[in-house]
């Protein structure tokens, strides 16, 4: 069974090309390549790259940040290890995080801690408040790799297996993605998808390193550019999978523009595409989306968090959305 959505909601597929960059436009790419030791249930480790892309009037390009962030997480799903590097070469070991949950009270233990890297609004500081989202959708890059009821039988026995129920939109009670358990259904609908970093440009997308074996990544796009008072954001957000064929699956992928008042930060419009999604329900989380029409685009990372709560977001929306509150920093660097 599955609940009802409107046929304009249904997801359009996933994006087979990146935008052309404009002239006097910044694009800030991320990607975070998600491995284990040994598999399931064993140290995750997250290795994340950011960059910050200014295209001038002109043409000509300048990398205004290059981020990396590396995680490990322990089969507990706490914070083993966590490192910032930058363009130049220079690393700091965050000990003050080491022993943190790595999804619930993540982000609190993040504003404690490094205050100054999330005012930064740096490439940095959006792979670090992925950290939660990454460790929670990893485990999806063995379904494409081993039998699902084995699968789910491994997860039970590691404690990986939940009651889902009111999560998020796409697991709101009679959803198909629940089980009668509340745990979550494998039955995901994916699509294959096109390594976008391949693109023709070769500044589209900073360096992506394609990982053998079983992984998963986490990608993001946001452009952004002014026409007189009026900013503009073009995005992406994709979750997906390396596949045994070499190829990908994508489970999760939003595209999203917004626009916003350059001089008081208001968010004016903002509009989102489901093009990948799990679950039938999954999309009904687009329809919550204008109630963040009027704030300003700092306080998107906190806000989203309470009005799109619980059935009333999709986890992975939220993160698309969230970001929108770097956009005015990148506005600066134009």
């Amino acid at each position: 069974m599955s609940l009802p959505v409107d046929e304009h909601l249904v997801p359009t597929g996933p994006v087979d090309a990146t935008p052309p960059r404009r002239p006097g436009s910044i694009r800030r790419t991320t990607s975070i390549d998600m491995t284990w030791d040994d598999g399931l249930g064993t140290t995750l480790t997250l290795a994340g790259r950011g960059r910050d892309l200014l295209t001038e009037r002109d043409g000509s390009v300048n990398i205004v940040a290059d981020d990396r962030v590396a995680v490990t997480v322990t089969p507990e799903r706490r914070i083993e290890r966590l490192v910032l590097e930058d363009a130049a070469g220079r690393s700091r070991i965050v000990d003050e995080l080491a022993g943190a949950g790595a999804m619930g009270g993540f982000r609190n233990a993040v504003a404690e801690h490094l205050p100054d890297v999330l005012a930064e609004r740096s490439p940095s500081s959006l792979l670090i408040d992925d950290v939660p989202g990454a460790t929670l959708i990893s485990g999806f890059a063995f379904s494409r790799w081993k039998p699902i009821p084995l699968l789910v039988e491994s997860g039970r026995e590691a404690g990986l297996t939940r009651d889902m129920t009111g999560i998020c939109t796409g697991f709101q009670p009679g959803s198909s993605g629940l089980a009668p358990d509340g745990s979550s259904r494998w039955n995901h609908r994916t699509r294959p998808v096109r390594l976008l970093a391949e693109d023709a440009d070769p500044h589209a997308w900073h360096e992506i390193i394609e990982p053998a074996g079983i992984s998963m990544r986490r990608l993001r796009r946001i452009d952004v550019w002014t026409d007189g008072e009026r900013i503009h954001v073009d995005s992406m957000f994709q979750d997906s999978s390396t596949t045994p064929d070499g190829g990908r699956d994508a489970v999760h992928e939003y595209t999203l523009t917004a626009t916003a008042d350059r001089r008081t930060g208001e968010l004016l419009s903002v509009d989102a595409v489901p093009r990948v999604l799990p679950y039938a329900e999954c999309p009904l989380a687009v329809r919550n989306i204008d109630q963040l029409v009027g704030l300003r685009l700092e306080q998107l990372r906190r806000v989203v968090l309470e009005r799109l709560a619980g059935v009333a977001g999709c986890t992975h929306l939220n993160d698309a959305l969230r970001a929108l509150a770097d956009v005015s920093h990148l506005t600066h660097q134009l």
